[in-house]
C-alpha cells in the first residue's frame, strides 16, 4: 500500500451523484462521486465556512447552502461567487485531496 492514504469510507457510502462528509484529523473533507469517479475537497466554503455537504451536488459542481459559491469539484476551482445582493467577494479556490479506489475503499492522500 501507498504511503500517505487513509481509508475513509466504503465506495458502497457514496452512490452515483452524491456526496458525503468524512472528519479526519480535525479536517472537513467532501468526497464527490461524479459519474463513478471520485474526487475529494475541502467540506467547508471559502467564503463563510458554509458546509458544502448540505448543498448540492449537480455533475462535478457543488453548490454551498449558505451564499450559493459554486466549485467544481474535480479541480476545486471556484465556478461563481457567492449571491449576495451588492457585494461581490472574492473567494478563494478549495482545496483538492488526491483519491484513490483501492478494492472497494475510498482512500485519500492528506
Amino acid at each position: 500500500m501507498e504511503t500517505g492514504f487513509v481509508k475513509v469510507g466504503d465506495t458502497s457510502q457514496i452512490p452515483l451523484s452524491s456526496m458525503k462528509l468524512y472528519q479526519i484529523n480535525n479536517q472537513a473533507i467532501l468526497v464527490c462521486n461524479v459519474n463513478g469517479a471520485f474526487f475529494a475537497i475541502n467540506g467547508k466554503c471559502t467564503h463563510m465556512g458554509g458546509d458544502l455537504s448540505k448543498g448540492s451536488l449537480e455533475g462535478n459542481i457543488v453548490t454551498c447552502p449558505r451564499h450559493h459559491s459554486r466549485f467544481d469539484v474535480t479541480t476545486g476551482k471556484v465556478v461563481s461567487h457567492p449571491k449576495i445582493p451588492l457585494i461581490h467577494p472574492k473567494i478563494k479556490d478549495e482545496q483538492t485531496y488526491e483519491v484513490k479506489i483501492e478494492n472497494g475503499s475510498v482512500m485519500l492522500k492528506l
